[in-house]
């Protein structure tokens, strides 16, 4: 189980620093080719950041990690509904924005069980 956790850990990392890398191009200036909703991009490079220190965490422990991609998780999932009523009710927020939200909370919801699918099996063995 541990391999599977440091697996899960690795993904966590890797995707914290897309998320920065991609992130930090549009605050300076790269056109992504769609309107930018601006607190979103700000709020998820900041998120980039938590994404690394969840999985600096869940490196160290799955329990740790299991509860930072349930936190994360939740953040995401309700920022997603907040885009996904300004995106419906004609605001500022561009349907890829929404598409990218729905990932990046699909993703920590996958982390989440996997940490919690491992923390149960190897607490069985």
């Amino acid at each position: 189980m541990r391999f599977v956790c440091r697996l899960l850990a690795l993904v966590a990392l890797l995707f914290g620093l897309v998320t920065i890398v991609t992130g930090t191009r549009v605050l300076a200036g790269s056109d992504p080719g769609y309107p930018v909703y601006q607190p979103l991009l700000v709020y998820n490079v900041a998120m980039g950041f938590a994404y690394i220190a969840a999985g600096a965490l869940a490196w160290r422990s799955a329990q740790r990690g299991k509860r930072a991609a349930l936190a994360i998780f939740v953040l995401n999932l309700v920022v997603l509904a907040a885009i996904a009523w300004l995106y419906s009710s004609g605001g500022a927020v561009a349907l890829e924005s929404v598409r990218a939200m729905i990932l990046r909370t699909s993703v920590w919801l996958v982390l989440f069980l996997g940490f919690a699918w491992a923390g149960r099996r190897a607490a069985r063995a």
